[in-house]
């Protein structure tokens, strides 16, 4: 008989009973709590810390007396620590939960910053000011040639059908009768180009006869191929929703539209529950080929989708049969997991997808929780490292439209951007590592309760004023909040422009760890945490090659076309983490160029506002898929020139400070 465990996390007071050598990470993610585990439970990161609380039956793991902490040998395995934990942190009964398997049931304690609660999700879709883009119904039934403007006509549309019942005298039938009615109504040029599942066909002649020759077909939105997906019985015509889904490498959203109105009714987010097993897609596209692995990153995006579907459907009360398309934009990665195909070359040289332009599917090929027959078309991609969301994006801002050049610049781990207008678009990716989310830094943490967001440190004492999202004590920084702190620790001189910590200021705040000279931007007492809130030397070097790697994409990528960055136009910023970006911060560091602040516009989630569009219109979508084919991928990594524009932009801002004059007199 196969040996089970116990655990119970706290504070959630959640309890499984697990397989024995199931570690303590997995048994959370198996009872959904939910602990931070950037790294994907390799043990590297050092977030997933817990203490253990309890052991067999209630008996306490450690004395009460301070110090004097000493865990039972015999409740648990421990298979990793490195270097990750500080002595005193194991005197007082932290373990990696990645790293730790219980032999016996085991309570735990899931401290502030291991936790992931709720985040600040960019769910809002951001209109352009100059060049306001709709989808507009076209009563004439002409198409609108007019600038920005998508002619309505949703990717599935319901059409009710009187169908006249078959007689002695006329032998048409009943799929001939079915796709008689629907041109019509429908006014579709030839009829034989209308086909069927054989699924859908072998149900049609009971549901005609059943519903007494009245049904609603559903229809997808392409005249060239239109295709029967389903028949209703009755007249449902009155009830068409369907679904535009943004689907991040760290977040989900999922937006609920009538389709037949083009009324967004609401949207939903929360945090993609693929995080479990890494928080970036190099490290998920590994995790993918462990035993099961492709199968739980699978499931963990699905789950996270159908979950927000439902709290939707139960808010407004709408049936699942009455969803009928969804839309989805993603990185590539992200939209290969999705399908459950293989994203293995994504990371190895050449860097090929499997897939750039993925067929539509009905909902029950992959298990969204929406109309068995709907649709699901995801968005094209351009490149392993430029996905549909960036395509969603040159939609959404109207840049392939437009006479004058602009950038768009979607910052994350992986920083994309896209110079172009009209006549054409350029595109590269840049691996920005997870410091903006986060990852690699001491204290960072992802947009969530307790996430320090903003920051301005005092020149004369070096207090430190701080603001969190939610308000409340502070567990960590966030990505807006680390450039905030880099930016406010060289304004000061805490650091000079090589990122070095002056260690002979006078602050009790500059101290030693375990990674050099540190900072101390909120001490243990004021934290919602157990310990010192510091940047590290260490984080400081993070961020600058963070930062240094954005900044000189967008300079190689311009240079590669015969442009400097002065000639832009415009430099939309999309994305959760850049539309909380300050400008003048971001260019004080060097992170983005420095050129007037007017030309830049902040343009929310466009992967969210370009798939909202194409849900609405096939014009959209062809749109994309023209986007998509125009856009030239250049490889960074095979320009000679990028490692010399990288090695300038390792300072702060620039080596060459004549590229930033706005900010080069305050040196």
């Amino acid at each position: 008989m196969t040996t089970t465990n116990k655990i119970t996390f706290h504070p959630d007071n959640k309890g499984i009973n697990v397989h024995q050598g199931t570690d303590i990470l997995e048994a959370a993610i198996m009872a959904g709590v939910h602990i931070n585990s950037p790294c994907g439970g390799k043990g590297v990161c050092g977030k997933c810390r817990v203490r253990i609380k309890h052991g067999h039956e209630g008996a306490p793991l450690a004395e009460e007396a301070p110090h004097t902490f000493s865990l039972q040998p015999s409740a648990f395995s421990l298979l990793k620590t490195t270097g990750l934990l500080t002595q005193d942190e194991l005197d007082q009964g932290f373990v990696l939960a990645c790293g730790t398997i219980p032999l016996t049931g085991i309570e735990v304690d899931i401290p502030p910053s291991s936790r992931i609660t709720k985040e600040q999700i960019l769910t809002q879709e951001t209109r352009i000011e100059h060049l306001e883009r709709v989808v507009t119904r076209v009563e004439t039934g002409e198409v609108d040639k007019k600038e920005g403007v998508f002619v309505y006509a949703p990717l599935v549309r319901k059409l009710f059908l009187n169908i006249s019942p078959p007689t002695i005298d006329d032998h048409t039938s009943d799929l001939d009768r079915v796709y008689r009615e629907i041109n019509k109504i429908a006014g579709l040029e030839k009829l034989e180009n209308i086909s069927s599942s054989l699924s859908n066909i072998r149900l049609i002649p009971k549901i005609l006869r059943d519903s007494n020759w009245q049904v609603t077909a559903l229809m997808n939105r392409d005249d060239e191929h239109p295709i029967l997906l389903s028949l209703e019985s009755g007249d449902t015509s009155c009830r068409n929703f369907g679904l535009a889904i943004d689907v991040g490498t760290t977040t989900v959203v999922v937006q609920l539209v009538d389709l037949n109105t083009g009324r967004v009714v609401d949207t939903e987010a929360s945090y993609n529950r693929q995080a479990h097993y890494g928080a970036d897609v190099i490290t998920r596209i590994i995790f993918s080929h462990k035993k099961q692995g492709m199968d739980k990153l699978y499931h963990g995006i699905i789950d996270t989708i159908n979950d927000l579907i439902l709290v939707l459907m139960e808010e407004y009360q709408i049936q699942q049969n009455e969803i009928t398309a969804t839309i989805c934009a993603g990185n590539t990665t992200m939209l290969h997991l999705l399908l459950k195909i293989d994203p293995s070359h994504i990371r190895i040289e050449p860097y090929i997808p499997a897939v750039n332009f993925m067929p539509s599917i009905t909902a029950s090929e992959i298990g969204i929780k929406i109309n068995p027959h709907g649709l699901v078309t995801c968005l094209p991609h351009v490149a392993s490292y430029v996905g549909a969301d960036i395509t969603s994006g040159v939609l959404a801002s109207g840049i392939h439209e437009c006479d004058e050049i602009s950038m768009l610049i979607d910052i994350g781990t992986n920083g994309e951007i896209v110079i172009g207008n009209k006549d054409w678009l350029v595109c590269c990716a840049s691996s920005a590592g997870p410091a903006f989310e986060g990852g690699g830094i001491k204290a960072g943490i992802r947009a969530m309760e307790g996430a320090i967001q903003r920051v301005e440190i005092d020149p004369i004492d070096y207090m430190v004023k701080y603001d969190t999202i939610g308000q409340v004590k502070p567990i960590g920084i966030c990505g807006s909040g680390l450039i905030d702190t880099l930016t406010e620790l060289l304004r000061v001189k805490i650091i000079d422009q090589s990122g070095n910590i002056n260690a002979n200021l006078p602050t009790k705040r500059i101290i030693e760890t375990e990674d050099g000279l540190g900072f101390v931007m909120v001490w243990k007492k004021d934290s919602g945490g157990q310990e010192d809130i510091i940047i590290t030397q260490s984080d400081i070097s993070n961020l600058i090659f963070s930062k240094g790697a954005i900044y000189t994409a967008c300079v190689v990528l311009a240079k590669k076309i015969g442009f400097e960055i002065n000639d832009i136009e415009r430099i939309y910023i999309a994305g959760g983490f850049g539309n909380y970006l300050n400008i003048d911060k971001s260019i004080m560091i060097g992170l983005l160029p420095d050129i007037e602040r007017h030309r830049y516009k902040f343009i929310g989630n466009s992967s969210l506002t370009g798939a909202n569009y194409c849900l609405l219109s096939d014009k959209a979508i062809k749109t994309a898929e023209e986007i998509a084919r125009r856009m030239t991928y250049i490889e960074l990594s095979a320009d000679n020139s990028y490692m010399d524009e990288y090695t300038g932009a390792l300072f702060l801002p620039h080596t060459d400070m004549s590229r930033f004059p706005s900010v080069a007199g305050q040196w």
